[in-house]
C-alpha cells in the first residue's frame, strides 16, 4: 500500500505581477480632470513631502534614480551649513508618527467642522416626501408600519415593485392589512404613486379628476395596448363611440403622468469639464490638455535637504525617504497620464479631422484597437485614456468615446461609421410624412441608393436601439 509522502517540486513559470506603482499609474490614467484634481488634493494632505507649485512659477524639483541615490549619500559638514533638522523638534515629530495610541490625538483628528454642503438645500426625494405625508396622516401605527414597507419598495418611477404576498411575509402581515396600506399610500401625492402597473397608475390619476372620465377609464382598462399603438379607429369601433369622442378622451389620458415618482427622483446632472481642447493652430488640428485648476506638484525643498544632510533620528529619515519616493512616483505617473492622453488625442485627430471640421455626420469608423496600434500601447490603455473624459470641439463638448465607432461596409468598399448611419436613420424618420411613415424596408432601400448596404433587419435593430417606434406605431391617422 502506497503511503503519502511530502515531496519537493520545482516549477518555473512566468507571471504578470502588478506593482503598487503600476497600479497607481493605471488608476491615474483612468481619472478625468475633476477626479485627478480631487486625488492630487488628497495626496497633498497625506504626503508632507508634496507641495503645490505656487503662483510664483517655481519649477518642480524632479530627480532621477541616480540623482536620488546621490542625494542620499551626500554628507555636508556641519561647518558648511546648519543642519535643517535643527529647525524641527525631532522628538515631537517622532511622537507624531507614533501617536496611534494617543486618544487625545485621535479625538482632535476626528473633530470636523460642518461641511458647507450641509447648508445647501437638496431636492426632496420621493421616499422622503411620502414619509412626511405618512407622518401627517391619521392612521394607526400598524398600517403606518406597513406603509413604510411599501414606500421602501417603490422604484424611481413611483411604482410598487413588491407583491402583496412579499410585503405580507416581511411582517408578517395579513393580505388585507397590506391592501389597506397600499390604498392609503395611493392617496398620497403625487397621484398615481404606488401603482403596480401603468394601467393602475393612469386609473388612479383619472379617478382624482373632477370631470366624468368613464370613457377614458374604459380605454385604459380594456384598450391600453391599442392606445399605445395609436389605433383610435379600432378603439372607437370596439366601444361603439364616435372617433371624435374617443380622441377627446385620449387627449385627457395623454395629459397624465406615466411616471409620477420621477419628478422627485431626478438625478442631478453631472458636472462636465473638458479634459482636452481640440483647436486649429496654423491650419492644423492640435490637442491641448486642460490643466486649469489642477494643482501642479513639486517636491518640498526642505524635506529633500533633510536627506542630503542626514538626520539625527533614523525613523524620521526613513519616513521622509519613503514619502519622497512616493511623491516622485506620483508626479511621474501624472506626467505619464498627460503624455498618453495627448498621444491618443493626436491619433484621433489624424483619423477624425473631417469630423472636427464639418461635424458628426462626417465621423469615420475607428476602433480602439486601431488607435492602440497607432500609439503603440495596449488597447486597455487607450480605453482608460478616453474613459469618462471629454473634449472641447467646435461642435460642443463631446466624450472622447464618441469618436470611436464600428464600420458599416458598402457595396464598393465604401465605409461609414455606425454612429453616422444611426444619425441618418433617425433623420430620415424625423423628416418622414407622419401619415405615411417609412417602413424598415424602405429605409434600407434608400440607404442602399446612397451606397450603404444594410438589410431590413439591421435597420429594425438600429431603430430599436434608438428606441424609435415601429412604422405602425408612428403612423398618425388623419
Amino acid at each position: 500500500m502506497s503511503m503519502l509522502q511530502p515531496k519537493l517540486h520545482l516549477k518555473l513559470a512566468q507571471k504578470q505581477i502588478l506593482t503598487p506603482s503600476l497600479v497607481q499609474m493605471v488608476s491615474v490614467l483612468a481619472l478625468n480632470r475633476l477626479e485627478l484634481r480631487e486625488m492630487i488634493n488628497q495626496e497633498i494632505m497625506a504626503n508632507p513631502v508634496l507641495e503645490e507649485l505656487g503662483e510664483e512659477g517655481l519649477v518642480a524639483e524632479k530627480y532621477t534614480d541616480q540623482e536620488f541615490a546621490k542625494k542620499e549619500t551626500e554628507k555636508v559638514p556641519e561647518t558648511e551649513a546648519p543642519n535643517p533638522f535643527d529647525e524641527f523638534d525631532i522628538s515631537a515629530f517622532h511622537q507624531y508618527l507614533n501617536s496611534a495610541g494617543d486618544n487625545n490625538f485621535r479625538e482632535r483628528e476626528q473633530i470636523e467642522k460642518p461641511s458647507f454642503e450641509q447648508f445647501i438645500s437638496s431636492p426632496q426625494k420621493l421616499a422622503d416626501y411620502l414619509t412626511w405625508q405618512l407622518g401627517a396622516s391619521p392612521i394607526d401605527e400598524r398600517t403606518a408600519e406597513i406603509a413604510r414597507e411599501i414606500i421602501g419598495n417603490l422604484n424611481e418611477n413611483g411604482y410598487l415593485t413588491a407583491t402583496v404576498e412579499e410585503i405580507a411575509a416581511a411582517g408578517p402581515y395579513s393580505a388585507e392589512e397590506v391592501k389597506k396600506a397600499i390604498e392609503q399610500v395611493q392617496q398620497f401625492d403625487p397621484p398615481g404613486v404606488a401603482a403596480r402597473d401603468l394601467s393602475e397608475c393612469l386609473l388612479l390619476q383619472l379617478r382624482l379628476l373632477n370631470s366624468d372620465n368613464s370613457l377614458a377609464e374604459q380605454i385604459v382598462t380594456d384598450h391600453l395596448k391599442q392606445l399605445q399603438t395609436n389605433q383610435l379607429r379600432e378603439i372607437a369601433r370596439a366601444l361603439n363611440r364616435p372617433v371624435d369622442v374617443v380622441k377627446r378622451a385620449v387627449e385627457t389620458i395623454r395629459k397624465l403622468d406615466p411616471r409620477p415618482g420621477l419628478r422627485y427622483n431626478v438625478t442631478a446632472p453631472a458636472l462636465v469639464e473638458p479634459d482636452v481642447y481640440f483647436r486649429k493652430v496654423s491650419g492644423e488640428w492640435q490637442a491641448f490638455l486642460n490643466d486649469d485648476e489642477v494643482p501642479q506638484l513639486r517636491i518640498s525643498p526642505t524635506y529633500s535637504r533633510m536627506l542630503a544632510r542626514g538626520a539625527a533620528d533614523r525613523d524620521v529619515r526613513n519616513y521622509v525617504r519613503e514619502r519622497l519616493a512616493a511623491a516622485m512616483q506620483l508626479m511621474k505617473n501624472i506626467e505619464q497620464r498627460k503624455h498618453t492622453i495627448l498621444r491618443v488625442c493626436d491619433a484621433i485627430i489624424r483619423r477624425q479631422g473631417e469630423c472636427l471640421e464639418y461635424g458628426m455626420d462626417h465621423l469615420k469608423p475607428m476602433m480602439i484597437k486601431e488607435v492602440a496600434e497607432d500609439v503603440g500601447v495596449h488597447p486597455s490603455t487607450v480605453s482608460r485614456a478616453v474613459s469618462s473624459k471629454y473634449a472641447h470641439t467646435p461642435h460642443g463638448v463631446l466624450e472622447l468615446r464618441t469618436f470611436f465607432s464600428e464600420a458599416v461596409n458598402g457595396p464598393q468598399g465604401y465605409h461609414v461609421s455606425l454612429v453616422t448611419l444611426k444619425r441618418r436613420v433617425r433623420k430620415m424618420i424625423e423628416e418622414e410624412n407622419s401619415a405615411k411613415p417609412f417602413t424598415d424596408d424602405q429605409i434600407a432601400k434608400q440607404l442602399d441608393a446612397e451606397g450603404i448596404h444594410v438589410t431590413r433587419r439591421t435597420v429594425a435593430k438600429y431603430r430599436e436601439d434608438m428606441r424609435i417606434p415601429s412604422t405602425h406605431q408612428r403612423r398618425v391617422k388623419p
